[in-house]
Parts: structure tokens; sequence; C-alpha cells
């Protein structure tokens, strides 16, 4: 008989796909602040008559912020990264793996130390 030939997959409960070099649908977010930034342009240019630098200057921050929250905050990041980092600059603690960075004693409220 002949020999099974195996070869290694993903399945797909182990890979979320990969479009335009980002992890599973990241790209729809750029992809559709660009299409709204898009519109909005030509709304302001062709419509409003407004200059294109001012149009540029208004429309860039409608892809910029997307754009840099996905390369920065989700792009080969771990799940959950990007909430764990707001939640991280809002209350200022949490778990870390260095010692001097972490709680006192955080299972312990303030008062019983």
């Amino acid at each position: 008989m002949h020999e099974l030939r195996s070869t290694d997959t993903n399945s797909a409960n182990d890979s979320k796909g990969r479009a335009f070099g980002l992890e599973g649908n990241d790209f729809l977010y750029v992809l559709i602040a660009f299409v709204v930034a898009l519109g909005l342009y030509l709304v302001l240019t062709a419509l409003l008559r407004v200059g294109l630098g001012t149009a540029f200057i208004f429309t860039s921050p409608i892809v910029a912020v997307p754009l840099a929250w996905v390369v920065l905050l989700r792009h080969n990041k771990p799940a959950g990264y990007a909430g764990d980092w707001f939640d991280q600059q809002i209350s200022g603690e949490g778990f870390a793996f260095a010692p001097r960075a972490q709680p006192l004693r955080p299972t312990k409220k303030t008062t019983d130390v």
C-alpha cells in the first residue's frame, strides 16, 4: 500500500485568515474608514467647493485613527490586547510579570494592610 501523505494545515478555528497582511477582519476597519474618508473628501471638494488641502486635513484623521488602532493595538498582538491596554491606561493598575509593577496585594483591599 501507499503511505499516507500528511501536510500541515490550519483548521478553521486555528486561523482567522489574512487579508492585506492583517489578521482576521482587521482590514475592514481600515477599508471602511478609507471609503468614508473618500466619500467625505468628494462631498467637500465637489459639492461644497472646499479647497483640496482643507478637505484633506478634515478627512485624514478618519483614516489615520482606525489605521493607527489596527496597526498599534491589533496587528500581531494577542486577543484582547487593545481592551487590556485601554483598561491599563484608564485605571493605571493591572497585572504585570515584573514584580515591581504588580499591586501590593491584589486580592485584599487597601484597608486590610
